[in-house]
């Protein structure tokens, strides 16, 4: 299983074990060891810079299941949402679809780029999941964001605290995913 996300996936501002990424891999492992999850999350990154990793990665590990947890950092850059879109599509066709199992994570954005961007941003992930049939996680900081006391400092990144909240969120789709 392969993570590729930014900095909510890479753990940043907390130990990388306190992470949801590291929480998943023991909860699989619990389950059988034989799961294995590669965590290739960079604090920073966006749809563009996961675009251009994704073909190396998947190489490198070939992975039977990809999570797609990218688009933050290009809503908070307010890039223009079809560039997210066609970065998020290739995204999805890169990691193949057809032979391994997707789940491309859902990402908001604070309210404060207007009524339009924020409805269009949330709206793209919703668009890329239907037009190639990946499950998606719809609202994957929800459970924590309007919590102050799960976040850092910043208001953007949660904290140790919050990872195990992320991962409930995530379990149900990555459970489905592993069932088939």
């Amino acid at each position: 299983m392969l993570v590729l996300g930014d900095s909510i996936s890479a753990a940043y501002g907390i130990q990388r074990e306190q992470g949801w990424v590291h929480l998943l891999q023991e909860r699989l492992a619990d389950i059988d060891p034989i799961y294995l999850v590669v965590n290739a999350s960079i604090s920073g990154e966006t749809t563009g810079g996961g675009l251009a990793r994704l073909p190396a990665v998947l190489e490198s590990h070939d992975p039977a299941v990809v999570i797609i947890e990218l688009g933050g950092n290009d809503g908070l850059r307010g890039y223009p949402v079809a560039r997210i879109r066609s970065n998020l599509e290739q995204l999805v066709a890169t990691a193949n679809p057809d032979s391994r199992e997707i789940l491309l994570v859902g990402m908001q954005i604070p309210p404060n780029y207007g009524p339009r961007y924020t409805r269009s941003f949330q709206g793209l992930f919703e668009d890329v999941s239907a037009e190639y049939g990946v499950p998606l996680v719809p609202s994957f900081l929800e459970a924590v964001v309007l919590q102050p006391e799960l976040m850092q400092r910043d208001g953007i990144h949660p904290k140790a605290e919050a990872q195990a909240l992320l991962l409930d969120t995530l379990w149900p789709y990555v459970w489905e995913l592993l069932e088939q």
